[in-house]
């Protein structure tokens, strides 16, 4: 069995949650595995290798969770990307729309060096708002978005359109 059939066989479906209509694809069962969490730890670090990141950013609050994993495994730093309000320091701010409203995310204005190449890492890619918006703040202070990766893509909601020209890559894919 390949890796990405290894890790969707742990991830659970919870039908209605948050909200009716929407299917939650649960990655608990996946982070309590010590072995398949391993393995998609590892699986984001040889994406990151591979496009050669000076540094890894990590959405909030589940892209923390590999990010910072895959930073310390790459011996790289590692930024997180949070929701409004929970920088303590100098923020620059984007804005973006969800399926059921809008929010916004933030990173320190000194979080990254002009033409760093950044990887950017989630847990899950679905109508790409989140990681469109994190790409526009990586870029606007002056850093490379190199590869932008994730443990689940939901392809048909169509969010690789958000990421511009930035290279995804999703280790489980639904359709």
């Amino acid at each position: 069995m390949d890796i990405s059939s290894r890790l969707r066989s742990a991830i659970r479906d919870i039908p209605d949650f948050p909200k009716p209509g929407i299917l939650f694809r649960d990655i608990t069962p996946l982070l309590a595995d010590p072995v398949l969490f391993r393995e998609a730890v590892g699986e984001f670090a040889r994406i990151c290798r591979a496009k050669k990141a000076d540094k890894i950013a990590g959405i909030d609050a589940r892209g923390f969770l590999f990010g910072a994993t895959v930073a310390y495994e790459l011996g790289l730093g590692f930024v997180p990307i949070r929701k409004k309000g929970k920088l303590p320091f100098h923020t620059i701010t984007q804005s973006y729309d969800l399926e059921y409203g809008s929010a916004e995310v933030e990173i320190h204005t000194d979080a990254f060096q002009k033409d760093e190449r950044v990887a950017l890492i989630d847990d899950l890619l679905a109508t790409g708002g989140t990681a469109g918006a994190a790409i526009k703040l990586i870029r606007h202070s002056g850093a490379n978005v190199v590869t932008a990766a994730f443990l689940i893509e939901l392809s048909a909601l169509g969010g690789r359109a958000a990421l511009d020209d930035v290279p995804a890559e999703a280790i489980v894919s639904y359709a």
